[in-house]
């Protein structure tokens, strides 16, 4: 028991920790205004245990101002001086062109440092949100190799990635801070460990009663962690130093971001480490999930030929073709796989569909290879299994005959439901396409910013599209409403504007009485990119979300879905 009180119009003020007796005073500090406060043991313990705590506090405070003054004017000083130097060499493209991937560089670095406070600002606050939606397993697991890989590359990593029989593959969870959270362990192994390193990432599942625990690991041969540093590794700013990697850049809250998010999805994460021996990560997330029927009637009496050198691969097609009895090949080469299809030209046993695998060669040598197989057997629907980043071979792809994309990792419904797609896409007569062609149509920008204006339309201007801008979301609603019905296409609509912002521009279009005010698609443009924006802009009747700064592929990705014909 605890009681206080104060003499107001004395010296002294009491702390008595004891209801019935006297506290023994111990200590005593003095205060303003010439009164002082009397200390009891008990008192003064607590008393300096949050004393210790404060200084703690304003150190780790002190720590990070340090280290982030530091770790931001690192990438502003070369962004600025990289565009002074190519300012200096217009003449000299080359020059120009390194200056400018160079500042891309660095520019992503600094989004990234800017994200981690702001997203630890948003944890400490109580406002970040979990957004649970369905989302396909096997995409995000190919978005985070496809950001993770080209490190690893740089640094000569042996990368590889394994996946345990995955029988569900649509989850429902927060996509969006499940892959903040593998791709943080993954840089974060990339980072630590020496060039020539290997990083092992592994999914699996386990089946509860009414959800699925998603499990990923991760395993490095780093340089570790002591256990000192790995009581504190949760803690914000706290980076790992050692002499035998460079400078490690970032602002030491990853972890302590990984942590809290995966407790706020009601998981767990655990770290096994030695110093110069590794660092093994596992997190365990329980998620919905949603079982996805595969209709395989389009596949019925049809022959695949699949191009796979790889032994595991291989093993893996001709498991997920067997279970759902559908009749195919396997063969390890190009040349192989000319022979049958010379085989079943003579034998009139025509094959329906080629997939054309990952370990076919470059990446160049595969696409080569379905140019000629289109031009050969200009009706075979051509599939391309692959670890790439497809948007960013889209464009030679589909003019290469490519109809279809499997992401890797391979699993048994995307495979079915591709090879079915590709095989519907074929009888539709779909042609390829890289841009979206949007000529004949017309498209609303909303944006108040000038320069990000300018640079909306540069992009925008590839499509072929006609562009009305409206510089506030009053005027978009206004352009909207005056304009005929169906003449707009899409509406890219920035979040914070003058005079009316986005959400309550796409409310008061949705509220207008005609029929294409419901229909017309609106996708949020706007550097407000947490989960509950996204939830923010759908619940005001957006279609979508696309982050600033813009990914231009993620954009004409948009354009092909949305308005693409």
């Amino acid at each position: 028991m605890r009681d206080e009180f104060a003499v107001s119009d004395g010296e002294m003020i009491l702390y008595q920790t004891d209801g019935f007796r006297p506290a023994l005073v111990t200590d005593t500090v003095a205060l303003s205004e010439g009164k002082t406060l009397l200390i009891c043991g008990q008192d003064k313990k607590i008393l300096e245990r949050r004393l210790q705590e404060a200084e703690e506090a304003i150190a780790a405070k002190d720590t990070f101002l340090s280290s982030m003054s530091h770790d931001i004017r690192t990438p502003m000083n070369a962004i600025v001086g990289l565009t002074l130097l190519a300012k200096m060499h217009l003449d000299e493209t080359a020059r120009v062109a390194d200056a400018l991937n160079k500042i891309e560089t660095a520019s992503s670095h600094l989004l990234s440092l800017i994200n981690d406070v702001l997203d630890m600002s948003r944890i400490n606050s109580g406002r970040m949100q979990i957004t649970p939606e369905a989302f396909s397993l096997n995409d995000l697991i190919h978005e985070i190799m496809i950001i993770i890989r080209p490190q690893a590359e740089k640094k000569k990593h042996v990368l590889r990635l394994t996946t345990e029989d995955i029988s569900v593959e649509t989850l429902v969870g927060d996509s969006l801070r499940l892959r903040q959270i593998f791709v943080n362990i993954l840089s974060n192994a990339v980072k630590y460990t020496p060039d020539g390193g290997e990083i092992t990432v592994g999914f699996s599942e386990e089946m509860l009663q009414d959800q699925c625990a998603l499990l990923f690991t991760c395993q490095d041969n780093g340089i570790g962690m002591s256990e000192d540093f790995l009581r504190r590794i949760f803690e914000p700013f706290e980076r790992v130093r050692s002499s035998t990697v460079s400078r490690i850049e970032g602002t030491g809250l990853g972890m302590s971001i990984v942590k809290k998010l995966t407790e706020a999805m009601d998981g767990s994460i655990s770290i096994q480490s030695r110093l110069q021996e590794g660092t093994a990560v596992q997190i365990r997330i329980p998620l919905g999930y949603e079982l996805v029927t595969v209709h395989t009637d389009a596949l019925k009496d049809k022959r695949m030929l699949v191009v796979e050198a790889e032994p595991a691969l291989q093993a893996r097609y001709d498991a997920y073709l067997n279970e759902f009895q559908i009749a195919h090949t396997i063969t390890a080469s190009v040349q192989a796989a000319l022979d049958a299809l010379a085989d079943a030209d003579i034998g009139s046993r025509p094959y329906h569909a080629v997939i054309i695998g990952q370990s076919c060669g470059e990446k160049e040598d595969k696409l080569d290879f379905a140019a000629y197989l289109h031009k050969s057997y200009p009706a075979l629907p051509l599939l391309l299994s692959s670890d790439d980043d497809w948007e960013k071979i889209r464009y030679q792809a589909e003019h290469s005959g490519i109809v279809m994309f499997l992401p890797l990792p391979l699993f048994r419904k995307s495979l079915i439901k591709g090879l079915e797609a590709a095989l519907e896409s074929v009888d539709e007569g779909k042609e390829a396409a890289g841009y979206p062609d949007l000529r004949g149509k017309k498209l609303l920008l909303a944006e108040d910013n000038l320069i990000n204006r300018e640079i909306a339309l540069e992009i925008l201007g590839v499509t072929g599209a006609q562009i009305d801008v409206a510089e506030n979301g009053k005027e978009a609603v206004e352009r909207f409403g005056a304009s005929a019905e169906n003449e707009y296409a899409l509406i890219l609509m920035d979040v914070q504007m003058p005079l009316m912002n986005g959400y309550q521009a796409t409310e008061q279009i949705r509220a207008l009485r005609r029929a294409d005010a419901a229909l017309v698609p609106i996708y949020a443009m706007t550097a407000n990119t947490f989960a509950e924006d996204i939830a923010k802009a759908r619940a005001a009747g957006m279609n979508g979300h696309i982050a600033k700064p813009i990914d231009v592929n993620a954009l004409m990705q948009v354009l092909r879905t949305a308005v693409g014909r």
